[in-house]
């Protein structure tokens, strides 16, 4: 299948692995490189340009396919030390960097310079139109139905992907309640020239998190998740346990005059918990609602190669058998 998005970043199926904190490793980027997709390194899960450095060494050792580095811009008094994060990317041969959180301008002619392609993730045709403006050279639009932060608009794939098909003209990835070959016909038919996945990966056996993580993502429905720090204009869809039940109590008592302070023990510190050590209650962690459609763990290859496998029978059968009707 040859879209915008395979020739983009020249791979062979149009599907991207997210940056996911603490998901986001080189064993999880090679496997998904390895079976055509786009593997993506979580650069800011390495605590310095160093560590990223060898990490990208290490997946380096795992695939000969192109593979990403998500590098999310923090809006921090402290920030991360980014000019180093962009020395590793470019010193270790990286050609797509996945942007994220603020905007990535002033990074973006290094970047270029070095051949590389920056696909910036968006929730918003306005901020997908200003990716455009400054450069990028595709986009993730993540709608409401995405773990992580949706954005503070509340646009579902549905709407989303149309509205930015029609206003752009780089390549778009979708984002947001992908799963399976349906989803990415569906993006594909909305617009779009790809899918990006997240939750889905989580629940491979090549993603490096504790069992218990993998074993709550198929026993969730989409039901499960919920919203939290909309207050402070940082929502984020996370999946629900009596930790961020706890938080949503602070939120509604607490009202408008909450402050980060207030709900730090439930989000601060808590993915290496989670995703490493498998205490599915120490706090807030992202998860799509997408859950509701995984009931499996396959291999990164199982499902990819399923994902194509039912993509092209929906597109040569069952769409096409409309056509003839």
């Amino acid at each position: 299948m040859r879209t915008r998005i395979t020739e983009l970043f020249g791979i062979q199926h149009p599907i991207i692995q997210g940056g996911m904190h603490y998901v986001g490793l080189a064993e999880l980027a090679a496997a998904v490189s390895n079976a055509g997709g786009l593997g993506i390194i979580t650069g800011l899960t390495q605590r310095t340009p160093e560590l990223l450095a060898k990490e990208i060494r290490r997946c380096r050792e795992m695939t000969d396919k192109p593979f990403g580095v998500n590098l999310t811009f923090l809006p921090t008094v402290t920030s991360p030390d980014y000019p180093g994060y962009i020395r590793a990317i470019i010193e270790g041969g990286v050609k797509v960097v996945e942007t994220a959180g603020n905007n990535p301008q002033k990074w973006l002619p290094e970047l270029h310079d070095a051949g590389i392609k920056v696909i910036h993730k968006c929730t918003s045709v306005r901020h997908a139109l200003k990716a455009q403006a400054i450069g990028c050279d595709a986009v993730s639009v993540d709608g409401f139905e995405c773990g992580g932060h949706p954005g503070e608009d509340d646009v579902p794939n549905f709407i989303l992907l149309p509205r930015a098909a029609d206003e752009l003209e780089i390549p778009i990835a979708a984002s947001g309640g992908m799963a399976d070959g349906r989803s990415l016909v569906a993006a594909l038919a909305l617009g779009a020239d790809g899918m990006n996945m997240g939750t889905r990966f989580i629940a491979t056996r090549e993603a490096p998190v504790h069992e218990n993580v993998k074993q709550a993502i198929v026993a969730a429905s989409e039901l499960d998740t919920r919203l939290v720090m909309r207050p402070l204009r940082n929502t984020e869809r996370v999946l629900t346990n009596p930790a961020v039940e706890r938080l949503l109590d602070k939120e509604r008592r607490i009202g408008q005059a909450i402050k980060f302070e207030d709900i730090a023990e439930e989000v601060v510190g808590v993915y290496p918990r989670v995703m490493q050590d498998g205490e599915m209650n120490a706090g807030a962690w992202s998860c799509g609602m997408v859950a509701g459609l995984i009931k499996d763990i396959p291999t990164v290859r199982e499902l990819i190669d399923r994902i194509m496998a039912e993509a092209e029978r929906i597109i040569g059968k069952r769409l096409a058998g409309f056509a003839r009707l």
